[in-house]
């Protein structure tokens, strides 16, 4: 095993994409993409749940530097998402450095020849200079913890490996789980079962969705003048930004952001449901923001319907014909769908085991002291590693703005390192460690720290209560900061040993 590559790329989703695009723009082409699944895409092609569509406006859900004029609606539908990024993945020529099928179970700094060590499920290993993860923040699905979930005789599917062959017409169909994936899977399941338990365990915000096609001059405009649709992008985000940085993240100093939040999703759900009893099931008692807000137009009706059940009584246990809630009634059913979300912050971020210098192991290091990454991206002791899914890192409300901001902060990293002569680097721990101070400081003014979150359950807080996922800053501010950081932040070194070119 001598050839070492100039990275390896964990992800063949928009970010590990988005940075083998960086990567080339400077000069790296001798990547290695690794993908577990069968294709690329990442959520836009294991997710395939029926009503699957991109929960922001779809116009500020791509690259800025690779549009889509031809989006069919004002919210995409997944296959576009999938079709979109295969384009990207061809017009870039990513798909010759992709593999797949390929599960990596662990990575190593190897000190002695300045790179990493990448060992795959099979004993295989790979080598590269820089090793980036790009694993997503939400790639591995939790099954609930339900007695006798193992027990039930009928259909068991779970929304991240939704089977098209298994048959929802005419069926008993319960669904445990309401966040945003069953915000638009209910009302399709609604469409087809002769009858819908849904099980609730916290109620979700949700706003209405300005959703429609977009018509044919509008997307000839975007197409023939770029400018349109780049207008129709900072008008969406811009509307985001009021959402999720003002009102969530500057909660304490700008109330009424988050106000005009709360109050469109109750004004919305008031509008849709008149029965009082059913309406205060639905309404969280939590602030707004604690938990991702969603859009629908149909959610809250698909619970007025006479073939459908809220059911938010505790579950007690799943057996071979059903469920049982906790004051002992049943629900037999014919199929059962698994909304449950993601396992994100026990044993699961990172994706791998990923050692680095003197032995550090990053998710315990993270797990026994506290989750951060300098700006994102960065860790002491991991030279040469970029974790594009990291604490502090999600910038915004869509993926792209964390992508693109962390391009960024690797064109001024990798560009500071070349006139300094060197091929590895690492952040300093100090820097690290007054990041992650101004990180804490700031999520003081958020509604995770300044709000009331006990019940919204959400994956945004770690095991120790703390919600280190999202950047509390603008998306303007993460940007700039990703192109000006301090280059003496980190310690730029010389390879300890060539590297074999064969």
């Amino acid at each position: 095993m001598t050839h070492v590559h100039d990275a390896v790329i964990i992800g063949a989703g928009f970010g590990g994409m988005g940075a083998a695009i960086q990567l080339r723009r400077m000069g790296y082409d001798d990547l290695l993409i690794l993908e577990r699944e069968d294709d690329l895409g990442g959520t836009w092609h294991v997710n395939r749940y029926p009503g699957l569509a991109v929960d922001i406006p779809s116009s500020t859900y791509s690259y800025s530097f690779e549009p889509n004029p031809h989006w069919s609606r004002l919210f995409a539908p997944g296959p576009e998402l999938k079709a979109y990024a295969t384009r990207v993945a061809d017009k870039y020529d990513l798909r010759r450095q992709m593999r797949f099928g390929i599960a990596v179970t662990r990575a190593r700094w190897d000190e002695g020849a300045s790179c990493w060590e990448v060992t795959l499920e099979d004993g295989a290993q790979e080598r590269g200079r820089y090793l980036l993860t790009a694993t997503g923040f939400l790639s591995q699905p939790r099954m609930p913890d339900i007695p006798g979930v193992d027990d039930f005789a009928g259909e068991v599917v779970h929304t991240t490996r939704w089977d098209d062959g298994v048959e929802l017409e005419g069926k008993r169909i319960g669904i445990i789980g309401t966040g945003a994936t069953a915000v638009q899977l209910i009302p399709e399941l609604a469409k087809v079962a002769a009858h819908l338990t849904v099980y609730q365990r916290t109620p979700i915000y949700v706003s209405p969705k300005l959703d429609g096609r977009v018509p044919g001059p509008v997307r000839t405009a975007f197409a023939k003048v770029p400018l349109t649709q780049k207008a129709a992008r900072l008008a969406g985000t811009s509307i985001l930004e009021v959402m999720m940085v003002a009102g969530v993240l500057h909660y304490r100093n700008l109330p009424w952001a988050n106000a005009i939040g709360k109050a469109a999703c109750e004004r919305h759900l008031k509008r849709q449901v008149k029965d009082p009893e059913l309406r205060a099931k639905l309404t969280p008692d939590y602030d707004f923001g604690c938990k991702r807000p969603t859009f629908s137009n149909d959610y809250y009706p698909t619970f007025t319907k006479p073939h459908v059940d809220l059911e938010t009584t505790t579950i007690d246990h799943i057996d071979e014909r059903g469920i049982v809630t906790a004051d002992g009634r049943r629900a037999d059913l014919d199929v059962l769908v698994l909304a449950t979300g993601f396992n994100l912050w026990d044993e699961n971020f990172p994706a791998i085991q990923v050692i680095g210098r003197m032995g550090r192991d990053l998710g315990r290091w993270w797990r026994d002291n506290r989750f951060c990454a300098y700006e994102g991206i960065t860790v002491p002791r991991f030279p040469n590693f970029l974790s594009l899914n990291s604490p502090y890192s999600y910038s915004g409300l869509s993926y792209f703005t964390t992508i693109e901001t962390q391009m960024a902060h690797m064109e001024r990293l990798f560009t500071a390192m070349r006139k300094e002569g060197a091929e590895v680097f690492e952040v300093r721990e100090e820097a690290n460690n007054a990041f992650l101070d101004r990180m804490t400081d700031l999520l003081g003014n958020s509604v995770f720290n300044a709000g009331s979150c006990a019940t919204a359950r959400s994956y945004y807080f770690n095991q120790h209560g703390e919600a280190v996922l999202l950047r509390p800053t603008s998306t303007i501010s993460a940007h700039r900061e990703a192109a000006r950081f301090p280059l003496d932040d980190y310690v730029f070194e010389t390879a300890k040993e060539p590297v074999a070119a064969g």
